[in-house]
């Protein structure tokens, strides 16, 4: 790549791979783009949903910063917030001074006047009351691991479930892999058996939200899968 061109980063639970980089990952790919002049922009959809920790998925946007860029950040707050709805997120700038910060913010309010002018106030309230507040903010962030944790028990009972069925094929990229949506391995046949005969959707792909998944209907998943794929 040129230098000055642009690279995204997805921040954690890498959608729609589910493979995320390692702390030292993290740290070789920000020396790479100091190295070859690149600029970093982070994409942070599911913070919390892929270690259950806040602090840990913001790993990497950290050690870039750390390591002297000023990436964009991109967040949202629709899956961790439940705010579906709402659209609710942030775009953040990091800048060297304060003119330079001030010149970018006129930059910005040019190009979202024509998309939204003012977007809507409900959602971006609730979460700036709720992590304004330090007993709200410690419940959500402990309800997002809740979510991260659930997530994380779906993956191992699926695969628990295909080694159960008595299935031969190797299902660790299941529990491997981290965050909402896991690329399963199935090819578009059985993409297509899985939705005909199981009435059960996925891309063609193979991708699957996990979060989608329950203690109610996982055994029926794998059950599903384990019949398309023998």
């Amino acid at each position: 790549m040129e230098a000055g061109s642009v690279v995204m980063f997805h921040a954690c639970a890498h959608n729609p791979t589910g493979v995320d980089p390692s702390p030292e990952q993290w740290a070789e790919m920000s020396k790479l783009c100091t190295d070859k002049g690149l600029f970093p922009v982070f994409d942070m959809a599911y913070q919390g949903f892929a270690s259950g920790d806040c602090d840990f998925d913001a790993g990497g946007l950290r050690t870039f910063i750390k390591d002297g860029h000023n990436p964009l950040l991109c967040q949202s707050y629709a899956k961790n917030m439940g705010m579906y709805g709402e659209r609710i997120g942030a775009f953040t700038v990091i800048a060297d001074d304060a003119a330079e910060a001030k010149k970018i913010e006129s930059q910005v309010k040019i190009l979202i006047r024509p998309m939204y002018s003012n977007p809507p106030i409900n959602g971006a309230r609730i979460a700036s009351a709720v992590m304004s507040d330090e007993t709200l903010r410690a419940e959500w962030m402990g309800e997002v691991k809740d979510m991260a944790d659930r997530i994380i028990t779906m993956r191992t009972s699926l695969k628990s479930g295909l080694e159960g069925l008595g299935s031969t094929h190797n299902w660790d990229h299941v529990t491997s892999q981290i965050g909402m949506f896991c690329y399963t391995g199935l090819t578009q046949e059985q993409v297509a058996s899985m939705a005909a005969d199981h009435s059960i959707f996925l891309t063609k792909d193979g991708r699957i939200s996990i979060a989608g998944v329950t203690s109610g209907n996982v055994d029926y998943l794998a059950n599903a899968m384990h019949e398309v794929t023998k």
